[in-house]
């Protein structure tokens, strides 16, 4: 058989994932401060990109992009009419793409943020600035002039150099080291002996004046060697207390009348030392340093109007992204390298792509929040108990989206409401069937009803066998096993743990 050259046409179909499409993926799983910082990086990346101040721009107004491409002869930019988003799409023209068009008449772009309408999403308090967490120019950012605080362990290395010197002062510094943020010693003092090369008994030494710094307690190796501490401060380490705090398993057990033989006293006695234990701080370096609490913000607002529902976006931490028009002009008619100018055209095509992605963002964020607000009206309306079931190819079905979509967009992001602040993944729960062959009802509105029950059950502690029975005449068609894994879920104790808590409770009232 003869071999020789053959061309072979043949036509084939594959799906590729552009550049511009992981961004546009990556962007809808982000949450508005996580956007915020990736718009700040693009800008420092992307010369022909800007932010907006607010009072630039109306919010009718769409943002500036123009298409690359050269001038005319008299001087008119652009050239052509820009293309229509249906042609980007079907073309895949991304040298030439425009953001997708906007009906900024629709009620949901009426306003720049929550509260620019006349009730305001947040009861008219004013408060965009503050919870968006983005001032510019409209007021002070306090995070930027707050004093750094202390942390535990420049304070206590303050207080060694004040009492110590020498080498009690370096085997203070590694023993400082080795403090956890909680206060505890985290290292065996032999260990740290034989890598300082240092006698035991000095280092126990140095650790002793460690343990008389303020807070009290820190530089403890146990809980019950922290309350002792704290306890010997106060002038309360009698040997009664000694005991006690020798004994805590006992305690937490609540095996009063046992401890009350341990520690020799009477129940006035036993009542007045667990008040006073209680008192006592666990983890004394939690006073000091560590991480700053931040405060969720919430990146879709939800209010009731006269009409419905208005389901907004929290725009206070978005800022006005723009495509500089005049930059590109006098760049692109300047400058005559060819490797520059398409430099300056792949700028500009990345530009035009981040302001369409977030457009989409912001337009897919408001679709499937407004179809969530329509599933869970009942519990916008009535509370947690009426939370129905739901899942996401559920709300993927009605919006005409893939169940990925809706993953992304109702990941890290949060939803405030006149009920709270809510994460968008706390409307998708497991169904509980009801016990009348009715409407199943979601896994947060049994935890409700366990928790109110529970809170109400006074001196007669309720077993889960009884929960079940309460739960069944309610409707619900629920196992043991499942109350049993809600009430841990929610934090409640088992009917043993409560009843000893209910008689510690007791006993330090009396």
């Amino acid at each position: 058989m003869a071999l020789g050259p053959r061309l072979d046409l043949r036509q084939s179909q594959s799906l590729v994932m552009t550049p511009q499409l992981q961004q546009a993926i990556r962007l809808l799983a982000l949450s508005n401060l996580e956007v915020e910082s990736f718009i700040a990086e693009e800008l420092e990346r992307n010369p022909l990109l800007e932010s907006g101040p607010e009072e630039e721009r109306g919010p009718s107004e769409a943002p500036e992009v123009v298409e690359a491409g050269e001038s005319g002869e008299d001087g008119e930019w652009p050239p052509t009419e820009p293309p229509t988003a249906d042609r980007l799409m079907e073309e895949g023209d991304a040298a030439a793409d425009a953001p997708l068009d906007v009906d900024y008449q629709v009620e949901t772009f009426h306003h720049d943020s929550a509260v620019d309408s006349a009730r305001g999403m947040d009861g008219g308090l004013g408060l965009d600035a503050i919870a968006g967490g983005s001032y510019f120019e409209d007021g002070p950012d306090f995070d930027s002039i707050a004093a750094a605080e202390t942390s535990l362990h420049d304070h206590l290395l303050t207080q060694a150099g004040a009492c110590l010197s020498g080498s009690d002062l370096f085997i203070a510094g590694h023993l400082v080291d080795q403090i956890d943020e909680a206060g505890y010693l985290a290292a065996a003092l032999l260990d740290l002996s034989q890598r300082l090369g240092a006698p035991l008994a000095q280092v126990e030494r140095v650790l002793a004046t460690i343990q008389t710094f303020e807070p009290t307690g820190v530089g403890a190796r146990s809980l019950a060697e922290c309350l002792a501490l704290q306890a010997k401060e106060a002038d309360r380490y009698d040997p009664a207390m000694a005991r006690l705090i020798d004994n805590l398993e006992l305690l937490a057990r609540g095996s009063l009348p046992q401890l009350r033989r341990i520690c020799g006293v009477d129940d006035e006695d036993l009542a007045d030392m667990i008040r006073e234990l209680r008192a006592y701080d666990p983890k004394p370096g939690l006073r000091f340093g560590g991480e700053r609490t931040q405060a969720v913000v919430p990146d879709i607002f939800v209010a009731r109007t006269h009409t419905g529902w208005a389901v907004e976006l929290n725009s206070a931490t978005l800022p006005r992204l723009l495509v500089n028009r005049s930059y590109y002009v006098e760049l692109a008619r300047g400058n005559k390298d060819k490797n520059s100018r398409i430099w300056l055209s792949e700028c500009l095509a990345s530009a035009n792509w981040l302001v369409k992605a977030l457009d989409q963002r912001a337009r897919t964020i408001v679709k499937v929040a407004t179809e969530l607000v329509t599933q869970q009206e009942a519990f916008f309306l009535h509370g947690v108990e009426h939370l129905r079931p739901l899942t996401l190819r559920a709300v993927a079905d009605a919006i005409g989206m893939h169940e990925s979509t809706v993953s992304r967009v109702t990941s890290n992001k949060y939803l405030s409401c006149d009920r709270g602040l809510f994460e968008l993944k706390y409307f998708f729960t497991s169904g509980i069937q009801a016990s009348d062959g009715g409407d199943a009802v979601s896994a947060e509105a049994v935890k409700s009803h366990i928790r109110a029950l529970i809170a109400a059950e006074g001196d007669d502690i309720l077993s889960d066998d009884k929960l079940v029975e309460l739960l069944n005449a309610k409707g619900f068609d629920i196992a043991r096993r499942t109350v049993a894994k809600y009430r841990e879920a929610i934090g409640l104790g088992s009917s043993v743990q409560r009843r000893r808590q209910r008689a510690i409770g007791a006993t330090r009232a009396a």
